[in-house]
């Protein structure tokens, strides 16, 4: 597997029907397995823990302002597997909410959210079961030779027959 060091990747998610956007950039470390399959790894920004709070109930709504001043600092990873048709996207670390998306054009994949221990089940010691989510992938394009410079994603998020919002990934690479 040969590594390249990259200057940096900015990643955005924006939603086209919710009040979603997010940008990211940070340098960023690109592993080439075969001619056209990459892994793109990247330390993500620290999460507030407003951000994992659950906004309407009772016992948050007065600690909202505190929430906001609370960081956690310990790091996230978050790494893509990008080949021409297939794209998955996992984000790990310091057991906050993790995810995995797989993306493959056409074609209706699937999306896992894992929940931390005490907001899946407050006393259970069983290991976290997954959420599952349907995705839909519209497009999905991945341009740039030897290595790839762009990658463009857009998607449905289904949870059974309800469409829960369509969405635009971005990645963008500067080499």
């Amino acid at each position: 597997m040969i590594t390249h060091h990259c200057k940096s990747v900015s990643v955005s998610l924006m939603s086209a029907d919710l009040p979603i956007w997010s940008v990211v950039e940070t340098p960023v470390t690109l592993h080439q397995k075969d001619r056209n399959r990459f892994q793109i790894v990247l330390t993500a920004p620290p999460v507030t823990d407003c951000e994992m709070t659950n906004f309407f109930s009772p016992e948050s709504i007065g600690s909202q302002e505190q929430s906001n001043a609370d960081v956690n600092t310990s790091r996230r990873i978050l790494w893509f597997e990008i080949s021409p048709k297939r794209v998955v996207m996992t984000m790990q670390g310091n057991a906050q909410m993790s995810y995995r998306h797989i993306w493959q054009q056409g074609v209706s994949g699937t999306t896992y959210y894992w929940l931390p221990n005490d907001l899946q089940q407050q006393n259970s010691q069983q290991p976290n079961k997954p959420i599952r989510l349907r995705n839909f992938t519209r497009h999905l394009t991945v341009s740039g030779h030897p290595l790839p410079e762009n990658l463009s994603i857009e998607y449905e998020l289904w949870v059974g027959d309800l469409l829960v919002g369509s969405y635009v990934l971005n990645l963008n690479i500067k080499h």
